[in-house]
């Protein structure tokens, strides 16, 4: 008996260790399962060689075909916040914004530019999807339209009337069958196919679909995504349930995948936990793979035909904080900016924000997506960060889409340029913008330093109208100021020569009341005390003109001594009502935050301000306002 139960575990080594090496075992399957009990007193044949760290052949290719800059190359403009980007096969990128416009580009060798405006809808956009061929668009609303486009010829071909608030829609064909959109229902687990072309209407004047199904789920469907390689849907709805359905039969495709119950897989992922849900689904261009971004701001890519996670990131705001408590952390950020960055984190948890999505790379090798530090590039197979595009910028990016291919041509000129070279590009949103972003292999620097890259492609708003004003008036700019505050009084010396802008914008808000009441919202012992918010987190406040100012540095005025005051930015460029009183010397700030005082009388009172007791988000227990503030003029 002890032969082949001997003989039985050495076949059994050596199976495992063959799987290996073609590549058929997965991480997670290696520690399911019983393993055979090894044997001290007797050494197999067939022994397991170490665990190597998995390489991508080719990865610098790979690496050169995607984006790696620091800050935006150029930016376009919406009338409102900018909601939704797609990058078509057919070299075309279709943005959509909040008051349910959209507009066509055509990529070029190099940039973008402007083909076609369209307001689609009266209402707010809920979804868009593009086709795998690159052919048709689709856009839906709250006002219970979804509308066809042709994108080759960038027009409005079809609008589909309906009963209900369309949720998700997403196409259902195989290139070169006819087009079928499936589409789900906003209040009920309803999903319908629509024939994009079709003009069949019943007796309201509302669409009808071709097949209609309401025994997936049992809540409504938020999420779908079509693998063209299987043929089938994964869809997902409210309670974070995933469902995987068939194009064809609308059942089960149990043969197309390798498991039969989700028991066996991590599908349920998300609906044992009640506070975490996805906010999109991407899949990747050979279909291996699935990825989900969740209400916990953690990335999770699935393999689609296990249904098991392949790979798991963490990006959420206690991760950043601690990864900013490591010396030798590549990505650290001053307090300042990453106390701002924070603010936003929480801002965007409470407000109806465009989804964060993950996308991946042509190869399917690499994913990227959206964080607070910037957007990530991880490369999947070896499972490393390769960098962080956007780290140097101020804005909050959140829905992307990557263009990687070469476009030979301009549709107003018709020019060809046959030995075009590749121009990888990634497309971004951002929190509370009507801009979307470019971001390219080219730095800002390497343009004409005269030519601005954010292009006013809109009029501009009346807000905007009243950015060119007239030198300010002496009464309105202070040259000396007393912050009453409920621990004592600060005086303030003023510098209106050196910075009068920021000295007028000060000065009004102070004589306007604005300041009256509001708090130390950031307080951090050793470094500043930061107030000037309406809404007391951080993500309020605007200036008198009510717009974001320039920054006015002047060689006089620095950080280099405590007691100084200064503007709040999220970035150059962005001074609103914002400022904070340093408590140290803090150089790092200098031609960052613009200097427009100093303490001359008060710094107990600071210093008073410094010691309260604060949270972990460096918020005091108990409020210090600012009761008002008395500006001299004279």
């Amino acid at each position: 008996l002890h032969y082949p139960l001997r003989r039985q575990r050495q076949m059994c080594i050596r199976d495992r260790y063959q799987r290996r090496v073609r590549g058929g075992m997965s991480d997670s399957e290696e520690e399911i399962g019983p393993q055979p009990i090894p044997e001290e007193e007797e050494k197999s044949e067939f022994k397991e060689p170490p665990r190597k760290k998995r390489k991508l052949d080719f990865e610098k290719l790979y690496i050169d075909q995607l984006p790696n800059a620091n800050k935006y190359y150029k930016s376009y403009m919406h009338r409102d916040n900018v909601t939704h980007i797609a990058v078509t096969e057919t070299d075309f990128v279709i943005t959509g914004s909040k008051d349910g416009h959209i507009k066509f580009w055509k990529k070029q060798p190099h940039g973008i530019e402007f083909v076609k405006h369209f307001r689609s809808h009266l209402g707010m956009l809920t979804s868009i999807a593009v086709s795998n061929d690159g052919l048709y668009l689709a856009t839906a609303s709250v006002d219970k339209t979804f509308k066809i486009y042709d994108v080759i010829n960038f027009d409005m071909t079809n609008i589909h009337q309906l009963e209900y608030v369309p949720q998700n829609i997403v196409w259902i064909y195989r290139r070169g069958s006819n087009p079928i959109l499936a589409c789900s229902d906003a209040s009920s687990p309803k999903v319908r196919m629509y024939d994009a072309n079709s003009t069949d209407k019943n007796e309201q004047g509302l669409s009808v679909p071709i097949n209609t199904i309401d025994n997936i789920h049992a809540t409504p469907v938020v999420l779908m995504l079509y693998v063209e390689q299987l043929e089938i849907v994964i869809s997902v709805d409210q309670r974070g349930f995933i469902e995987y359905w068939d194009t064809v039969n609308f059942q089960f495709p149990a043969k197309k995948l390798a498991f039969q119950y989700k028991v066996d897989t991590n599908l349920f992922e998300f609906a044992k936990k009640k506070d975490v849900k996805p906010v999109s689904l991407t899949v990747s261009r050979d279909g291996r793979y699935m990825a989900t971004m969740a209400t916990d701001h953690n990335v999770r890519v699935f393999n689609v035909r296990t249904g098991k996670i392949f790979r798991q990131y963490d990006e959420s705001v206690q991760y950043h904080s601690d990864l900013q408590m490591k010396e030798n952390s590549p990505y650290k950020l001053d307090l300042i900016d990453f106390g701002r960055r924070k603010a936003v984190e929480h801002s965007l948890e409470k407000t109806d924000a465009p989804p964060i999505n993950v996308i991946f790379d042509q190869s399917s090798n690499f994913i990227m997506y959206s964080t607070m530090l910037g957007i990530k590039v991880v490369n999947l197979v070896t499972n490393q960060l390769i960098w962080v595009i956007g780290f140097n910028e101020s804005e909050r990016f959140l829905h992307i889409a990557l263009y990687q291919g070469k476009s030979v041509g301009s549709v107003s000129t018709g020019n060809l340029k046959l030995d075009a070279k590749p121009d990888p590009t990634i497309f971004a949103t951002a929190f509370k913008k009507n801009r979307f972003y470019l971001f390219t292999r080219y730095e800002p620097q390497d343009q004409d330093e005269e030519q601005s890259r954010d292009i006013y492609n809109e009029k501009p708003t009346k807000e905007e109208q009243k950015s060119v004003i007239a030198k300010p008036k002496s009464n309105r700019l202070g040259t000396s100021a007393i912050m009453r505050t409920s621990l004592g009084d600060i005086h303030i010396k003023l510098y209106p020569n050196e910075c009068p802008k920021t000295v007028e914008n000060f000065t009004v808000h102070s004589k306007n009341g604005y300041y009256n009441g509001l708090t130390f919202y950031r307080v951090i012992k050793g470094f500043m005390v930061q107030t000037g918010d309406p809404l007391g987190d951080g993500t309020g406040g605007t200036s008198i003109w009510g717009y974001e100012f320039e920054d006015e540095f002047h060689p006089k005025l620095n950080h280099n001594v405590p007691f100084t005051v200064s503007m709040a930015n999220a970035g150059p460029k962005t001074n609103g009502s914002q400022f904070f009183i340093t408590t140290v010397p803090l150089p790092h700030l200098n031609n960052k935050h613009t200097v427009f005082g100093r303490v001359i009388k008060g710094m107990e009172v600071v210093r008073e301000i410094e010691k309260v007791k604060t949270d972990r988000n460096d918020r005091p227990f108990e409020d210090v306002k600012i009761i008002n503030i008395e500006v001299n003029t004279e």
